[in-house]
């Protein structure tokens, strides 16, 4: 009997020890199981390379890669030179079961609308466009951002550390969003010296003209040679050819949406003013955290000053450059954020608001 007890009390400790581990593997399996969330970018014309939107687009995923190591699986795609297969790309990563898909610049705007409707249970992220109507249901996120208040900070920059009285800016394609930087940019430079005159020219009509070095070369030399001193680009890829001219002339030029101080060539890095940040790179990686951790919310998504989505660059190469102005900088920044400015957003608006200056 003594051994009949034995026997049984050490099958019923077996019995435990198989139902501790039993438990203790369905508690890891989830863990093993964790779904993998794929995430792919397609970019704007121009693609990888340009040193400015879509190289910040790339480094908001290389973040995202960073961050979350083997919980997703990312790929970028570049679409031919003038972006007619931007809306078969997309198509492509969602047919191919990708989780969250970002289009990059406002062009994507028609191509997400209509892909999007044929994958609903795909998310989607449009940066630069506009598409009406969506809910935080919606799988649409719009990453919408204030250009137009870094701008203005920049123009006040350039108005300030001119010698000459003139100033330039070159945009990339005639379109209301790079006339919002425009708009933006003599904004702030009229602002802090009403004398000021600014020249504007654009590079083109279409999507071409964020990529054309040549013509940026060409309409930057044209400003200089028409007494300005700082030239503010707007143009992706096309705005190399400003700080190509830059160098030329021994003119300053400020760059736009990433610290481009950083990524020219080092001839052109002391030909830097300054540059408008717009960090596409924060919204990338912002929504593809939302989207991992559970988050993401259709809609719209705005980043201003008050965000940290846009201002002006310092670094080591321009901090003595516009050390005697950074405070004036600094508070007109506070200004924009506290309400005190209401930078215009079109022409309409600086119209109006250049009307509202002292005289």
């Amino acid at each position: 009997m003594r051994g009949m007890r034995g026997v049984g009390v050490l099958a019923l400790a077996m019995v435990v020890v198989l139902a501790i581990t039993a438990c203790q593997q369905r508690a890891q399996q989830p863990a093993q199981q964790a779904k993998k969330f794929k995430v792919g970018i397609v970019y704007d014309v121009g693609g990888r390379g340009d040193l400015s939107f879509n190289d910040m687009a790339f480094a908001g995923l290389e973040q995202a890669q960073r961050e979350f190591g083997d919980r997703i699986e990312t790929r970028d795609l570049e679409p031919t030179a003038g972006g007619e297969n931007r809306e078969e790309l997309l198509r492509l990563l969602a047919g191919e079961n990708y989780d969250l898909i970002f289009g990059i610049g406002f062009l994507f705007t028609d191509s997400i609308s209509r892909v999007a409707k044929e994958f609903p249970n795909v998310k989607f992220g449009l940066i630069d466009g506009f598409v009406p109507d969506l809910t935080d249901a919606s799988n649409i996120v719009c990453l919408l951002f204030n250009e137009h208040e870094g701008s203005f900070l920049v123009g006040a920059a350039a108005a300030l550390k001119s010698r000459t009285g003139v100033i330039g800016f070159v945009g990339g394609m005639k379109i209301p969003l790079i006339e919002k930087f425009e708009a933006g940019y003599i904004a702030g430079a009229r602002y802090v010296k009403p004398s000021i005159r600014v020249l504007s020219d654009y590079a083109g009509t279409t999507g071409e003209a964020f990529r054309d070095p040549v013509k940026g070369k060409e309409l930057a030399l044209a400003q200089y040679d028409r007494r300005a001193d700082i030239i503010y680009h707007a143009s992706g890829g096309t705005g190399i050819g400003v700080f190509e001219a830059a160098v030329v002339k021994k003119r300053l030029a400020i760059g736009v949406d990433a610290d481009q101080s950083l990524t020219v060539k080092d001839d052109q890095r002391p030909q830097i003013l300054t540059s408008m940040m717009k960090r596409v790179d924060v919204s990338v990686f912002e929504t593809i955290k939302a989207f991992v951790d559970g988050q993401y919310k259709g809609g719209y998504k705005n980043f201003g000053l008050a965000e940290g989505g846009v201002g002006y660059a310092e670094n080591d190469y321009n901090k003595d450059m516009i050390a005697d102005i950074k405070d004036r900088l600094e508070d007109l920044k506070q200004k924009i954020v506290a309400g005190e400015i209401k930078v215009p957003a079109s022409k309409a608006e600086l119209d109006t608001f250049l009307k509202s200056l002292p005289k």
